[in-house]
């Protein structure tokens, strides 16, 4: 009888395996290339995952915030087209170890709080284009190799010229107000 309580309360410990073992967040490089495939650094990034966002530069390795969610990468240079891509997140070994000695608790534990999953550590987006990058494409050390998402991207929009509303003629202090007082406040449709 004491064998098997000892077993149970070790399976117990053990949950939470990718919790205790993994970080809530792992580095990631995100870079930026031309359709030449030359480098530009110090583009603006903003990366966002559900569980967090963050605006990064690109050429510099960050912190990302583990999630089982994609990860939606955009970056934007003055001088190029913008480049996007998603992230594809994969089960890490935490979240096997959890499967195998700890129980299900533990992988819903680890699954709930994003600590069993891992992004590509590295990518390159490239100006124009949106990619997918998914971690099992990842190889050693290296950039992971990126696949199309079909989506062509268009050129950003010149900025139209701003229009000034009519100003809204506001009450008075102390007066009621009612919707239609209101309604100057709204855009005129054309």
């Amino acid at each position: 009888m004491f064998q098997r309580t000892a077993i149970l309360v070790a399976c117990l410990a053990m949950t939470g395996c990718a919790s205790v073992m993994n970080e809530s967040t792992h580095p990631m490089m995100i870079e930026t290339k031309t359709e030449a495939g030359q480098l530009v650094t110090g583009a603006d990034c903003k990366w966002s995952n559900g569980r967090a966002s963050a605006s990064v530069k690109s050429g510099v390795s960050s912190l990302v915030r583990r999630s089982s969610e994609d990860m939606e990468i955009v970056c934007n240079h003055p001088e190029y087209n913008v480049a996007n891509a998603r992230a594809v997140s994969r089960a890490n070994a935490g979240m096997f170890g959890n499967i195998i000695i700890g129980g299900g608790i533990g992988a819903v534990i680890d699954h709930n709080q994003g600590t069993a999953y891992t992004y590509p550590t590295w990518v390159q987006l490239v100006y124009g284009r949106g990619l997918v990058f998914d971690r099992r494409d990842q190889k050693d050390d290296l950039p992971t190799p990126p696949t199309d998402s079909g989506v062509a991207l268009a050129p950003a929009p010149a900025p139209g010229p701003v229009v000034a509303a009519p100003a809204a003629r506001l009450p008075q202090a102390g007066t009621r107000v009612t919707m239609d007082d209101l309604n100057g406040l709204l855009p005129q449709v054309p």
